[in-house]
């Protein structure tokens, strides 16, 4: 008897499993943080720091010039003690330009990650509590995924941009051309 009933319980709890199909989604996750308005404030910050960065690079590099130019004009001469100065000089400048490349690079990497990463964090956080209302049990960012199957998937992306105040109008291309045009602007300065 103990094993009938046992048996009843194992077969309704596969039956059971089996009914309960895995309820899947997928956001594109790259779309909704590149077009939160939070990334554009983000974007601004990083640009104006990119900018200040190759400002303070060119004007290293017209001093190294204007010096080496100097050097090749004039060192024929100069005396030796005053040749070596300058070549030393020179190698000076040289290496704070590499220096501030490096350094630069880093810091402007740096500052990308601090910034996008609380944008990056209420995305994953919308999209999880989205997922968790809808009862989902996975969700795929369409990026990194092959293969989606949209009548078994849920596709949580315009929810998601909803949530996170990203207008209907918005799209990757339409902020494409906004930074387009944004270049523009500021090389015609």
């Amino acid at each position: 008897m103990k094993k009938i009933i046992l048996f009843a319980v194992m077969a309704l709890v596969t039956v059971s499993a089996a009914a309960q199909t895995p309820k899947f989604g997928h956001v594109n996750y790259s779309e909704l943080v590149q077009l939160m308005p939070a990334a554009d404030s983000a974007r601004t910050q990083i640009n104006a720091s990119q900018k200040e960065a190759n400002d303070t690079y060119n004007s290293m590099i017209e001093e190294y010039q204007t010096k080496l130019k100097q050097y090749q004009e004039k060192s024929a001469t100069w005396t030796p003690a005053v040749k070596k100065s300058k070549e030393d000089e020179l190698t000076s400048i040289q290496n704070r330009v590499q220096d501030f490349e490096q350094t630069v690079q880093q810091e402007l990497q740096q500052q990308s990650q601090t910034l996008m990463a609380p944008i990056q964090k209420r995305a994953i956080d919308e999209v999880n509590k989205i997922a968790k209302a809808k009862g989902l049990i996975y969700v795929f960012d369409t990026s990194s995924v092959l293969y989606i199957d949209d009548k078994q998937s849920t596709d949580l992306t315009s929810e998601a941009r909803k949530a996170l105040n990203i207008p209907a109008t918005r799209t990757l291309e339409s902020l494409q051309k906004e930074l387009q045009a944004q270049q523009q602007q500021t090389q015609q300065k």
